[in-house]
């Protein structure tokens, strides 16, 4: 599975606390962040980590890129709700692409705990027969 990593600021520290808890299970996937986010995930994890420009720099509308082309099977973006983001627009582009093209997304740690336990179960097996009729 293709899988997104993203964070805003304040949760960066979750999101490296998340990554290394489930490193056993992300390894066996290919994983794709923005920058910051993902530099900081390989240098807890040693995880091999494709990296797109930060957040506001574009790396929200590179990630929505491939969603678009169904090149994504899952996103997991720890969201700061109580700060505004000057790319809250790439933000909400980014969510409203995943709800289009069916994505799972997981907006905090709750979710993002349901879906990686899920992906480990198979539960998101149905994301390659979409990519295959793609």
């Amino acid at each position: 599975m293709r899988i997104a990593l993203i964070a805003h600021d304040k949760k960066k520290e979750d999101m490296i606390r998340f990554a290394t808890a489930y490193t056993d299970i992300f390894k066996q996937h290919e994983l794709f962040a923005t920058g910051t986010t993902g530099l900081r995930i390989q240098e807890a994890t040693g995880l091999k980590i494709h990296r797109f420009q930060s957040g506001p720099l574009g790396g929200d509308q590179e990630i929505g890129a491939r969603i678009a082309r169904n090149e994504m099977d899952l996103v997991l973006f720890f969201r700061d709700p109580l700060t505004s983001q000057p790319h809250e627009p790439d933000v909400s582009a980014l969510i409203r692409l995943c709800d289009v093209y069916s994505i799972p997304l997981a907006t905090n740690m709750g979710t993002a705990e349901i879906l990686v336990r899920g992906l480990k179960r198979g539960d998101i097996e149905w994301r390659k027969i979409e990519r295959d009729q793609g």
